[in-house]
């Protein structure tokens, strides 16, 4: 456990819970903490999916300006790697994951929600990539995720021009995937995370990494990647299960076990 970063573990969920007041500044500490906290809960067999969670005032307002602005070139590019491995961490595990942002989240923070697969947002937060407004560009995937996700020209337009998007906006052009009342941004992350919990986790980390893997690919190598995984899952306990589940009960009925 992390000075300012920990998983909690409840019920099959694990929660990835970002404490450094005021504002989640995500420092050097922070990053490194991130990628034990993402590596962790990738490992634990108990932790079937994942929630993001800044707390109830703000998500994670971006780096930490201070520390970054005392940096060299010769620095960063020491520190830039690791900088990017700390998401990708985050973004590679092999479990659904969700974001829960409330408040701000703003550069490094609208970058690790972007690492997530889903984000549920309250309805006043605030996202965007504003290192522009410091002669910078975002470095710890935004330039990449973004634009997968929102489509080149509105991740140039909002990376050009730096400008924090609102809540309604975010939902409008598929930044954020629901938006909830803030003090119910956790318990709804918490409930989605929670469906996965006795849920086929291998079909879902195969699901996953089709997808993923498929987006950086080729239609044909996508299907390839696709067809590998779907043939794999008939050596899976649950996918006996849920088949025989079907054919006897019908569909949804099934009782996994995770193997």
């Amino acid at each position: 456990m992390g000075e300012f970063i920990r998983l909690e573990i409840d019920a099959g969920v694990g929660t990835i819970r970002l404490d450094r007041p005021p504002m989640n500044a995500l420092d050097a500490q922070m990053q490194s903490e991130l990628h034990a906290a993402a590596n962790e809960a990738a490992e634990r067999r108990e932790v079937r999916a994942v929630v993001v969670y800044g707390g109830e005032k703000v998500f994670a307002a971006g780096a930490d300006i201070k520390e970054m602005a005392e940096l060299s070139y010769a620095d960063m590019v020491d520190r830039s790697g690791p900088l990017q491995a700390a998401f990708a961490a985050v973004a590679r595990i092999p479990k659904p994951t969700v974001a829960a942002v409330t408040g701000y989240a703003l550069g490094g923070g609208c970058e690790l929600a972007l690492a997530c697969d889903v984000r549920i947002t309250s309805d006043d937060a605030k996202l965007g990539q504003p290192e522009i407004l410091l002669g910078l560009i975002p470095g710890a995937g935004g330039t990449q995720r973004l634009s997968r996700l929102v489509g080149p020209a509105k991740a140039k337009e909002l990376i050009f021009t730096g400008r924090l998007v609102g809540a309604e906006e975010a939902l409008s052009i598929g930044l954020v995937d629901r938006l909830v009342p803030t003090a119910e941004a956790y318990t709804a992350a918490r409930e989605w995370s929670g469906q996965f919990a006795d849920g086929p986790a291998y079909a879902l980390r195969a699901a996953k990494e089709a997808i993923d893997r498929g987006l950086g690919a080729d239609l044909d190598t996508g299907l390839e990647i696709e067809r590998q995984q779907f043939a794999s899952l008939f050596a899976t306990e649950d996918a006996t299960i849920g088949m025989r589940s079907f054919v006897e009960s019908g569909p949804g009925k099934a009782r996994f076990v995770g193997r």
